[in-house]
């Protein structure tokens, strides 16, 4: 059995503002060994419960963020950028079982601690076929065309309850309960990681492949906060204006569509100006 874990940092213990997620900062120091310590526990509890290989693949901004040396020799650390399908990187080789997504948080435009969509800012919503999206409901999509199920989410109480609208099975564990974009009550990282352990095991009884589903086409459309934004997304092909400050494209699969989304981010990305945005 082979667990596959998209670790995000937004949503890991005791973070809740940009400093404790922003690399090369002294806080982001500080709370690297927070989250690895979350994807450890995962990691373990994964383990307790018969997998015989968890591979961890890193999904937050430079994705070089987690403590390799604090990590259970068992596992194994897929770092860096530049990968094909980005934050599930790994699930379209055929031997992943199911996925956790560890460290996740709520999608732009919504209630949550640090919310967003791939952008800190920028994006102020995005809709996968009309229906508000988080990076969850994204790469839950992705993942599907695959035949792996989502067994673990940790975040935030609401990060928590957005997973339930695509991963109604999964276990879930709120490391912290939302109090604004940048507040939340926190439980301290014994606790968390014990909470997260004890999920992890319990969630490995649900790794079992399905057959991959064929949900397409899929609508994205995106919402950005200044209308130049909109303009630059419309270079990459097939994406067009869907009225003031928003673009949309439609892509046959979750593959097609996740790889259109990272493209039209980097070029928005690289679109916003210093203080103007």
């Amino acid at each position: 059995m082979k667990i596959l874990i998209s670790a995000d940092m937004e949503g890991a213990t005791g973070v809740t503002w940009p400093a404790d997620v922003l690399p090369g900062t002294p806080q982001w120091e500080r709370c690297r060994s927070l989250f690895t310590s979350d994807v450890n526990a995962a990691v373990l509890g994964f383990l307790d419960g018969g997998a015989d290989e968890v591979l961890i693949n890193e999904a937050h901004w430079t994705m070089r963020n987690l403590l390799l040396e604090e990590l259970d020799p068992r596992a194994q650390l897929l770092t860096g950028r530049h990968k094909s399908l980005s934050m599930v990187e790994g699930v379209q080789h055929g031997d992943v079982d199911a996925i956790a997504f560890v460290g996740y948080h709520t999608g732009a435009g919504t209630e949550g601690v640090l919310a967003h969509t791939y952008l800190a800012n920028s994006i102020t919503g995005v809709w996968l076929n009309g229906a508000r999206a988080s990076e969850g409901l994204l790469n839950a999509n992705v993942v599907a065309e695959y035949g792996v199920p989502v067994v673990l989410v940790t975040g935030d109480d609401l990060t928590c309850r957005d997973a339930d609208g695509y991963a109604a099975g999964a276990r879930k564990v709120a490391v912290k309960d939302h109090v604004s974009r940048y507040a939340a009550v926190c439980r301290t990282p014994a606790r968390t990681a014990a909470d997260i352990r004890a999920a992890a095991k319990e969630a490995t009884a649900l790794a079992v492949r399905y057959e991959p589903v064929a949900g397409g086409p899929f609508t994205i459309e995106l919402e950005f906060d200044a209308d130049h934004l909109g303009a630059a997304a419309t270079v990459v092909p097939g994406v067009v204006r869907a009225g003031e400050r928003r673009v949309a494209y439609t892509s046959g699969t979750m593959y097609e569509g996740i790889r259109t989304f990272k493209a039209v981010t980097t070029i928005v990305s690289a679109a916003v100006e210093e203080q103007y945005g």
